[in-house]
């Protein structure tokens, strides 16, 4: 059996980013590798040039997660002003510039960025190695006591109760998720996303992931092997 740190993310707004293309910054359902990792490094009070504590981390944390409210999802307008000199990256080949003629006009650079408002996730995870530092029980300090504020994926969305939830033992990620009593108010059971060789269930679907950062250039790349599935009530041990 393994000691598993329990996280909740409950906040009126959330952001667990996909893909952005150009202007557009999507998120998807369960929280990323590298969003936990950087939630973690920034709760210890590493700073972003620390790129190979940040790698490291990454690669020690083993983390799986269980969707018990899904919210709604809103979607926010950003204007950044571009001035003379300013460029905006596209993938059209071409930068995007500001629009007008000369002088000190500033022209919009109009970005759309996606939010979960009202969503909850119970987040499980665990170390390997174990004893290397920092250990789990540096990150439930951290988490409890931060050297910065905390953030949910972006700087707006700030945690409306106490992330550390505890502990819980299990042989796998997908036993704690599965075994932690879930929410009453879940009667058709909830969604989990876990890493592969952690466990399957019944009619659960093998998912090749991009949510690994690479720390050193600032961009995300490789892929990992998770898995999703669904549990009921009545399946969750006691």
């Amino acid at each position: 059996m393994s000691r598993h740190l329990l996280l909740r993310l409950e906040a009126p707004l959330m952001a667990f980013g996909g893909e952005t293309i150009d202007n557009f910054g999507i998120i998807r359902d369960f929280p990323a590798l590298s969003m936990v990792t950087g939630l973690l490094a920034n709760a210890l009070g590493w700073r972003r040039e620390e790129t190979g504590n940040h790698g490291r981390l990454q690669e020690r944390l083993v983390l799986g997660a269980r969707m018990e409210q899904s919210g709604t999802r809103l979607q926010d307008n950003q204007n950044a002003r571009l001035s003379k000199d300013d460029k905006g990256w596209t993938t059209w080949g071409t930068p995007e510039e500001r629009a007008g003629g000369a002088g000190t006009y500033q022209s919009p650079h109009r970005r759309f960025r996606d939010y979960h408002a009202d969503l909850s996730m119970l987040v499980v995870l665990r170390l390997e190695p174990s004893d290397e530092p920092p250990t789990l029980d540096d990150l439930a300090a951290a988490l409890d006591h931060p050297a910065r504020p905390l953030f949910i994926g972006r700087k707006p969305c700030l945690p409306s109760r106490r992330l550390f939830a505890g502990w819980h033992e299990g042989e796998t990620v997908l036993d704690v998720l599965r075994s932690v009593p879930l929410p009453t108010h879940l009667p058709e059971g909830a969604r989990l996303q876990w890493p592969d060789g952690e466990g399957t269930l019944p009619g659960d679907r093998l998912v090749e992931l991009c949510d690994e950062r690479n720390w050193t250039s600032g961009v995300h790349g490789g892929w990992r092997p998770i898995r999703e599935g669904r549990i009921k009530d009545q399946e969750s041990p006691a």
